[in-house]
């Protein structure tokens, strides 16, 4: 697509200057807690660590560079959902909601807290979002979904397919529900290094391109192997989402998802006129398979989602021509009056995805190392949540976080290959059936909602 001709390979968020750059691990070191991964999960649980414990040697590791997963490749939004929203949240754990919704917002809160003490510049703007009716079937769906949130409290108005119209314009929308002081967007690369400069201020020690080789037991301390190093460690946090965990037993329960995404170049004024948008919230469709979109700080579209896709075995790659091809399309059925505008940037990630679409927790090596992983693309926000709870289990501390059932029970887990991507597959297309037919689930949908398991991005 001509669109796509001068598309760079590259993750916008992460293609710009200011990045901040740390050396391998090379040697032998030791830590109270030792910290893989530089995503959201391991950021928030390393400066979490020291602002509880100024004294705690910290070390933190990653693979790659800091934000290089799915904490640099996302969307965008944040959310105060812990649960995958609220219909999930109820599904699963309907007496733990009203704990569930008041420890996500008290998190969210939190965040925009820390954000704006420490002038973090993430463009965080907690403007909420709006799920679009693209299909008739959808129309009585968010409907439903309205009664729902404003009975927990919510700020939710459903409108119609003229209002939504009105609000943000395309030929494709027949109505909405908009969701106020639920979440918003920001710039997720900037908050990942906002938040690793904190922690270097804090006195964290921060080791990239420090692949994490293996773990084993080291009298009362943990053996932590690496590609140059070694760390001895009393404490460990694994915060690995996606990337093979260093713990194989938990593999089984994460299906990294891979999701591509397009940002446009900036629009110009009468482009972005052309739109609406006022508000500049963020957008999803109301389907299984869902497109989600955005406003930069610089007024481009960051347009993803849809084609959620697991190969054999979990592998991937970053360029796929056929889903990136496919997005443009649809980007501009729904903005036909963008017609012209040329993409920049396109790119793909793994997404943590579990059976329940929640995280899971828990602990290992006689409780010296914790675990919190399986976000399922809400990690934005909930992945501080995770950071707190497996700084708890470690601490061996009663909380109202490891009180709740997500924390106590794990999701059930994928089966192994070559059984998984047949499975999945099977899945995916009876999603994509009912879709086309009015939303209905059909038998084999209906199976997996009978034992809380799916699919999902």
């Amino acid at each position: 697509m001509k669109a796509l001709k001068d598309a760079a390979p590259r993750v916008f968020w992460t293609d710009r200057p200011g990045a901040p750059a740390y050396h391998p691990l090379d040697g032998r070191t030791t830590a109270d807690l030792l910290v893989v991964g530089g995503g959201f999960t391991g950021l928030w649980a390393a400066v979490l660590a020291k602002e509880e414990n100024p004294a705690c040697d910290v070390v933190l590791v990653e693979a790659h560079s800091i934000a290089y997963g799915g904490t640099g490749r996302n969307g965008g939004f944040i959310s105060d959902s812990l649960t995958h929203g609220l219909s999930q949240g109820l599904k699963l754990w309907p007496g733990e909601m009203d704990t569930l919704l008041a420890l996500g917002r008290e998190n969210l809160a939190a965040i925009a807290a820390f954000v704006e003490a420490h002038g973090i510049d993430a463009d965080l703007r907690l403007v909420g979002k709006t799920t679009v009716a693209v299909a008739a079937h959808h129309v009585a769906e968010l409907k439903a979904a309205e009664r729902l949130h404003r009975e927990h409290g919510e700020d939710a108005v459903f409108v119609g397919r003229d209002e939504m119209r009105t609000d943000v314009d395309s030929p494709t929308y027949l109505g909405g529900l908009r969701l106020r002081g639920a979440g918003g967007i920001l710039d997720p690369a900037k908050l990942a290094w906002g938040l690793v400069r904190v922690a270097e201020k804090l006195g964290v020690r921060v080791y990239e391109n420090t692949a994490v080789a293996g773990l084993e037991r080291s009298g009362a301390k943990v053996r932590v192997t690496t590609g140059s190093g070694m760390i001895d460690a009393a404490q460990v946090l694994l915060a690995t989402n996606a990337y093979p965990s260093p713990l194989r037993r938990l593999r089984n329960f994460v299906l990294p998802v891979w999701d591509y995404v397009l940002v446009t170049e900036p629009l110009s004024a009468s482009q972005r006129a052309s739109l609406g948008w006022a508000e500049g919230q963020g957008l999803t469709d109301a389907g299984n398979q869902f497109h989600y979109y955005r406003l930069t700080a610089d007024d481009r579209v960051l347009w993803g989602g849809y084609d959620a896709i697991y190969n054999f075995g979990g592998a991937g790659s970053e360029q796929r021509d056929a889903t990136h091809d496919l997005l443009a399309r649809h980007f501009f059925e729904t903005f036909p009056q963008l017609d012209g505008v040329r993409f920049t940037h396109r790119w793909g990630g793994m997404i943590d995805s579990t059976s329940r679409f929640t995280p899971f927790f828990g602990t290992a090596m006689g409780g010296r190392v914790a675990y919190a992983l399986g976000y399922t693309g809400l990690g934005v926000g909930a992945s501080r949540f995770g950071a707190l709870v497996g700084l708890d289990l470690l601490a061996r501390r009663s909380t109202p976080r490891t009180e709740l059932r997500m924390v106590r029970r794990p999701p059930v887990p994928f089966p192994p290959e070559p059984v998984r991507w047949p499975v999945v597959e099977v899945t995916r297309r009876a999603l994509a059936r009912a879709d086309e037919n009015g939303g209905r689930r059909g038998p084999w949908l209906g199976l997996l909602d009978r034992f809380g398991v799916g699919f999902d991005s």
